[in-house]
């Protein structure tokens, strides 16, 4: 028989997200009549808007009809969506052949690791989104899972915590090829001022690293003064690729539309283009997002689609604020909720397991374990502000009858 990938065996256990799932079943087993509420996977609930919905029906009904048929498309995505991206999203700060359009950005996270190889050191955030460490040990980049301090060999974890304002010391970090780094990030909610910012282009740039920029939930940036993009940042251009998704915004999880941008000032040591690597394996590994997902997101970039985003996002971030009042009532630590859809909740000495299966099962209430985002993120709990709004009031009442 053909032997397993041996970097499968480096990953501890399930998939974060799978085993919430798995322990949600098993508690809905046992108490067959509860109603569980989740405020923990960040899946979006609310119904796509009325312009973004038409721009969807429209080209789906287009499918139909012979001036409307399109087969295959560039595997890069449509010219005018990539130009709408540019210019609508990031102010021309980028051009329409530095985007291309995918399946989202979890899916371009784990592309974007076959232009490095696995010879690439790595630094992450720590806690951070599981795809980063857990993309790289699949890859190979990483040595064996250490259980009693629950890192990789051979990763850099970067600690975000309250006492760092949730941004790391550079001073005390060593060089690494890839930066990884969200903002608005997944999962403390904190934001990174541009000064933060610059000082991390600063670091990529006297190291000669790369930085991978997640920036999927930076629709929820209310304040000015708040970069939404790497690319807002002096010297970015020559050393970051950023991450973004229309799923959180929009609602497009399930239709699954994103992009990356690659800037053609990025090059390799070598000074060969990164862009152009990244062209190649898209072109590919990958086909091209849906045609007709795509002219949903050309929806959401125009005018109208904008307004109706930024009301959905308005929807989860009053959904955030009730949360936030819930924790604040309980006397509970707590952080994020502002200019991001997550509040982070610390519970001192306590287990992030311990406090999740609590709420579970006697509120009846799914969050999300912190220490599954990294070794930081224990003795914390997400919470996610996407829900129905009765929803989310019920499972906050729910938990004010918990203490702590």
């Amino acid at each position: 028989m053909v032997a397993r990938n041996s970097n499968l065996a480096k990953l501890p256990g399930g998939y974060l997200f799978p085993e919430i799932g798995r322990r949600r079943k098993a508690c809905q087993e046992q108490n067959p009549g509860a109603k569980i509420i989740s405020l923990g996977i960040g899946n979006t609930t609310e119904p796509l808007t009325p312009h973004i919905t038409d721009g969807l029906t429209k080209a789906a009904a287009g499918l139909g009809t012979p001036a409307g048929y399109s087969g295959y498309g560039d595997e890069q995505g449509f010219d005018s969506l990539r130009q709408a991206i540019a210019s609508k999203l990031y102010n021309n700060l980028v051009t329409a052949d530095e985007v291309l359009t995918s399946d989202g950005a979890k899916c371009d996270i784990g592309r974007l690791q076959l232009l490095f190889g696995n010879q690439v050191t790595v630094a992450v955030q720590d806690p951070s989104y599981p795809v980063y460490v857990d993309g790289s040990v699949i890859m190979g980049a990483t040595g064996d899972f250490d259980q009693a301090s629950m890192q990789y060999a051979g990763i850099t974890y970067m600690p975000c915590l309250p006492e760092n304002q949730f941004f790391p010391d550079l001073t005390k970090l060593p060089r690494t090829d890839l930066i990884y780094f969200c903002s608005p990030n997944n999962p403390t909610g904190a934001v990174a001022t541009k000064a933060q910012l610059k000082t991390l282009v600063d670091f990529a740039l006297a190291n000669r690293s790369i930085i991978i920029f997640d920036s999927a939930y930076s629709a929820y940036i209310a304040d000015p003064e708040l970069p939404r993009s790497i690319f807002e940042i002096e010297g970015a251009r020559r050393c970051a690729i950023e991450v973004s998704s229309f799923s959180k915004p929009v609602g497009f999880t399930g239709l699954r539309l994103g992009w990356t941008v690659c800037p053609k000032d990025l090059v390799y040591d070598d000074g060969s283009s990164v862009l152009k690597d990244w062209n190649r394996i898209m072109t590919t590994v990958f086909n091209g997002a849906s045609n007709v997902v795509q002219h949903g997101g050309l929806a959401a970039v125009d005018d109208q689609g904008l307004a109706e985003m930024a009301a959905t996002v308005g929807y989860y971030m009053e959904n955030a604020a009730i949360i936030e009042q819930c924790l604040a009532d309980m006397g509970i630590e707590h952080y994020g909720g502002h200019n991001a859809p997550y509040i982070w909740a610390r519970f001192p000495g306590q287990k992030s397991w311990d406090v999740f299966s609590r709420i579970l099962n006697e509120a009846f209430v799914v969050c999300t374990p912190g220490s599954g985002f990294g070794p930081a993120g224990e003795g914390f709990i997400r919470f996610s502000s996407f829900g129905h709004r009765a929803d989310v009031i019920e499972a906050t009442e729910r938990l004010k009858k918990l203490s702590f």
